[in-house]
C-alpha cells in the first residue's frame, strides 16, 4: 500500500458514458455551454471596458465577476469536453492540484464579489445621495482586493490540506474534475480533520455572505417599497430577485457538496449538482445581469455601429 501512495502520479476522472454517441453528444453540449458562457462574459467586460458610461462601481463590479466567470467556467469544462470526446479520463497529480486550487479560488471569489455587489445596490438605493461618496474608485479597488487576496490563502490552505493526504483505495475520481469531497472519498488518510475544516469554513462563509445578501436586499426591498413610482419599483425588484436566484443557486448547490457527509463513492446527485455550481451560474449570470439591461444593449449597439462605420470606411 505505501508503494502504491508514492506512485500515485494520476487521477481517472468519471466517465460520462461508454457509448460514443452520448460521448460526442456530451462534447456537443459541454462545448455548447462553454463558448456561450465565455463569449457573454467576455462580450461584458469588452463592453464595460470600451464604453465609459460604464465606467461607475456597478458595472466596475459586474466586469470583474465577469472575469471570474470566465476563468471559472473555463477550469472545468473545456477538459471534460474534450474526455467525452477522445474518452481520455486522465489527469496529473499536479493537474488535478491545480485545478482544486483554481476552483475553490475562483468560488470564493465569485461569492464574496456577488455579496459585494449587494452592498453596492444597498448603498445605491438606499443612500443615492452618499453614492459616489461611499463607492469611490479607490473603495472598490480595496474591497475587489480583499476578496481576491483572502480566496489566494483560502484556496492555498484547503488544498495544501488536501494534497498533504495519502490516496491508495483508488485513483479514480467519481467526479468530472478534481474536487475536495472526491479526493476525501478515496484517501486512505485520516481524513476527519479535513471534513471538519471544510464543513466550518464552508458553512461559515456560506451562511455569512448569504446573511448579509439577505440583509441587505430586506433593506433594499423596504426603501423601493417606498417608491412613489410603481414602474421604479418593478425596475428595482426585476434587478434584485435575479440576483438572489443566482446566489442561492450557487450556495445551495455548493452546500449540497461539500458539506454532506462523506460516502464512499460517488453519485449522479453530486455530479448534476457539480454541473449547478460549476457551469450553470457562469453561462446565466451574463443573461441575468447584462443582456436584459438597457445601458448594455445601448453598448452592443454604439459598439456595432461602430464597428459597421469603420468596415464601410476601409
Amino acid at each position: 500500500m505505501s508503494n502504491f501512495t508514492n506512485t500515485v502520479t494520476e487521477f481517472l476522472l468519471l466517465e460520462f458514458s461508454d457509448i460514443q454517441e452520448l460521448q460526442i453528444f456530451y462534447f456537443l453540449l459541454f462545448s455548447l455551454l462553454y463558448s456561450s458562457g465565455l463569449m457573454g462574459n467576455l462580450l461584458i467586460v469588452i463592453l464595460t471596458t470600451l464604453d465609459r458610461r460604464l465606467h461607475t462601481p456597478m458595472y466596475f463590479f459586474l466586469r470583474n465577476l465577469s472575469i471570474v466567470d470566465a476563468c471559472y467556467i473555463s477550469v472545468t469544462v473545456p477538459l471534460a469536453s474534450i474526455n467525452s470526446l477522445v474518452n481520455n479520463r486522465v489527469i496529473s497529480y499536479s493537474g488535478c492540484a491545480a485545478q482544486v486550487y483554481l476552483l475553490v479560488f475562483l468560488a470564493y471569489f465569485e461569492l464574496t464579489l456577488l455579496t459585494v455587489m449587494a452592498c453596492d445596490r444597498y448603498v445605491a438605493i438606499c443612500h443615492p445621495l452618499h453614492y459616489t461618496v461611499i463607492m469611490c474608485p479607490s473603495v472598490c479597488m480595496k474591497m475587489t482586493l480583499t476578496c481576491l487576496v483572502t480566496g489566494l490563502f483560502y484556496s492555498g490552505f484547503h488544498t495544501g490540506y488536501t494534497f498533504r493526504l495519502s490516496f491508495c483505495r483508488s485513483n479514480v475520481i467519481h467526479q468530472f474534475f478534481c474536487d475536495i469531497p472526491s479526493l476525501l472519498k478515496i484517501s486512505c488518510s485520516e481524513t476527519f480533520s479535513n471534513m471538519l475544516s471544510l464543513f466550518i469554513t464552508v458553512l461559515a462563509l456560506g451562511l455569512g455572505c448569504f446573511g448579509f445578501i439577505i440583509a441587505s436586499y430586506i433593506r433594499i426591498f423596504s426603501t423601493v417599497l417606498r417608491f412613489p413610482v410603481k414602474e421604479d419599483q418593478r425596475k428595482a425588484f426585476s434587478t434584485c430577485l435575479p440576483h438572489i436566484i443566482v446566489v442561492s443557486l450557487f450556495i445551495v448547490s455548493v452546500g449540497f457538496v461539500y458539506l454532506q457527509p462523506n460516502s464512499g463513492s460517488g453519485s449522479i446527485k453530486d455530479i448534476i449538482l457539480s454541473i449547478f455550481y460549476s457551469i450553470i451560474p457562469p453561462f446565466l449570470n451574463p443573461i441575468i445581469y447584462s443582456l436584459r439591461n438597457k445601458q448594455i444593449k445601448e453598448a452592443v449597439r454604439l459598439v456595432m455601429s461602430r464597428k459597421l462605420l469603420l468596415s464601410n470606411i476601409a
